[in-house]
């Protein structure tokens, strides 16, 4: 048995080559994005998720950061190379969606409802994973390719400084998209056996 939803999950690929031509406009993107992040469920409807889209120079500018900061952590020029075709691959895409996490909203749960206090750091993770994927997914339907990345917390005061980002939102995560430029090979799955359990 196959669904539309099961299709469109086999189909989203992290691309990593991805380029400019998105025949969606940038208000188009804006939107699909806002209803794939305002669709995701939380844990006690807390919405904790929050989002920053990039286009055009800021897209770029986010990789420049990037860039910037792990040329101080590769010891050699050499080692360096790959990790700026990497970076490379990025700032070819269209945009880059940041995926950040409301801590105020976090903590203030914690403090509402004491004896669930250390699962709310947890919840929230889970809820920006729904987010991400729920995103992925969208873009996935629309032709766009995609993949998650995750250079914090390496640039998070970057970030926060180039675009005041509220000093509440953690970052989570990095997701450059683009026009698929190339497809991936074939998924790999491991045995069903050593994944599930079914009782009756």
């Amino acid at each position: 048995m196959e669904t539309k939803v099961i299709d469109l999950l086999k189909k989203r690929r992290s691309i990593y080559a991805i380029g400019k031509n998105v025949t969606l406009s940038d208000e188009e993107i804006v939107t699909l994005i806002k209803g794939a992040v305002k669709e995701s469920p939380t844990s006690f409807n807390s919405q904790t998720s929050r989002v920053v889209i990039l286009f055009g120079d800021a897209h770029n500018k986010l990789w420049d950061i990037t860039e910037k900061q792990l040329r101080n952590e590769v010891p050699t020029e050499e080692a360096f190379q790959s990790t700026k075709a990497k970076l490379d691959s990025f700032r070819a895409g269209y945009g880059t969606i940041l995926l950040f996490e409301d801590q105020d909203v976090v903590r203030g749960l914690q403090e509402q409802f004491s004896l669930y206090a250390d699962n709310f750091p947890v919840w929230s993770e889970q809820g920006s994973g729904i987010a991400s994927m729920n995103i992925w997914a969208a873009l996935t339907e629309n032709n766009i390719g995609a993949s998650l990345q995750h250079y914090n917390p390496l640039i998070d005061e970057d970030v926060q400084k180039e675009w005041d980002i509220p000093s509440n939102w953690l970052l989570r995560g990095q997701m450059p998209f683009g026009s698929i430029e190339d497809v991936p090979g074939e998924k790999s799955y491991i045995d069903d056996e050593g994944r599930f359990l079914v009782f009756k």
